[in-house]
C-alpha cells in the first residue's frame, strides 16, 4: 500500500508537530526527577516507557495490514476527528483567555516541589517512585504520540512519514533537554495546540469521508481546503468566546 507523495509532508509535519508537544511535557517531568533523584532513575524511567511503547508500536503496527482499508480509514478518521475537536477545544478556551495557559516552567515546579515532598517524607522509596513518574510520563504522553503515529499514517501507507516526523520531535526535544537542562517553556504550546488540532481534525474528516467513499475535490488536496475552514472556524470561535468577556470589563 504506497502513500500519495502530496500527503508525505502533510504527514510528517502533522505528526512533528504533535509530537513536539508532547515530548515537550514529558520532557519537564523527567527533568524534574532528575533534578531531585538525579539521571540514573529518570533515565531508567524513561528507558522502560521507551521499550513498553515499541512492544505496543510492534504489536499494532502489523495487525493494520489486515483490515479493510475503508474500514480502516473510517476508523482513523473518526478517531482523529475526535482527538483533533479535544485538542482545538482546549486551544480556543485558552486563546480566549476562559481556561490558563499551560505553563511548564509552573509543572515543572509543581512536579519538583512532589517529589521533594515524598523525599522527606520516605527517602529509600523515592528512587523507585521517581523512576515511576519518569515511566508514567513517557507511557501517557507516549501513547498520545503513538495512537497519532498510526492513525496518520494508517490510512494509506504513511507510517514511515508519520513515524519519521514523530521520531525527529522527540530526538529533538530530548537533544535541547539534555543540553539547557531546563523546561522548554519558551515554545508556544497553544499555539502548537492550535495547528495540530487543525491538522488532526482536517485528516479526520478526510480519513472518514475515504472510508465512507465520498470523492473529495483535488483528491489529497482536499486536506488543505478542511485544515483551512477549520482555521477560520476556530478563530472565529476564539472571537466568539471572547466578546462577553470584553463587553463585560466595558
Amino acid at each position: 500500500m504506497t502513500g500519495s507523495l502530496a500527503l508525505v509532508w502533510p504527514v510528517m509535519a502533522a505528526a512533528f508537530l504533535a509530537s513536539l508537544v508532547e515530548a515537550v511535557e514529558a520532557l519537564t517531568i523527567i527533568l524534574a526527577v532528575a533534578i531531585v533523584r538525579g539521571w540514573r532513575p529518570a533515565g531508567l524511567g524513561a528507558l522502560a516507557g521507551l521499550l513498553v511503547l515499541a512492544f505496543i508500536v510492534a504489536i499494532l503496527g502489523p495487525l493494520l495490514d489486515h483490515v479493510p482499508l475503508r474500514l480502516l480509514q473510517f476508523v482513523i478518521g473518526v478517531l482523529l476527528l475526535l482527538f483533533g475537536m479535544r485538542w482545538l477545544r482546549k486551544a480556543i478556551l485558552r486563546a480566549a483567555g476562559v481556561i490558563p495557559l499551560h505553563n511548564e516552567a509552573m509543572a515543572f515546579a509543581t512536579e519538583t516541589a512532589e517529589l521533594r515532598e515524598q523525599a522527606r517524607r520516605n527517602e529509600e522509596r523515592l528512587d523507585w517512585l521517581a523512576a515511576i513518574a519518569t515511566l508514567k510520563a513517557m507511557l501517557l504522553e507516549g501513547l498520545e504520540v503513538v495512537f497519532i503515529v498510526i492513525a496518520l499514517g494508517g490510512g494509506r501507507g504513511m507510517l514511515i512519514p508519520a513515524s519519521a516526523g514523530a521520531v525527529f520531535a522527540c530526538l529533538a526535544v530530548a537533544a535541547v533537554g539534555l543540553i539547557v537542562r531546563r523546561p522548554l517553556a519558551r515554545i508556544p504550546e497553544n499555539a502548537l495546540k492550535f495547528a495540530v488540532g487543525v491538522m488532526l481534525s482536517a485528516f479526520g474528516v478526510f480519513w472518514t469521508g475515504e472510508g465512507l467513499g465520498v470523492p473529495w475535490p483535488g483528491a489529497d488536496f482536499a486536506i488543505v481546503g478542511f485544515a483551512a475552514i477549520f482555521l477560520a472556524v476556530s478563530g472565529a470561535a476564539v472571537a466568539l468566546v471572547r466578546r462577553p468577556k470584553t463587553k463585560a470589563l466595558s
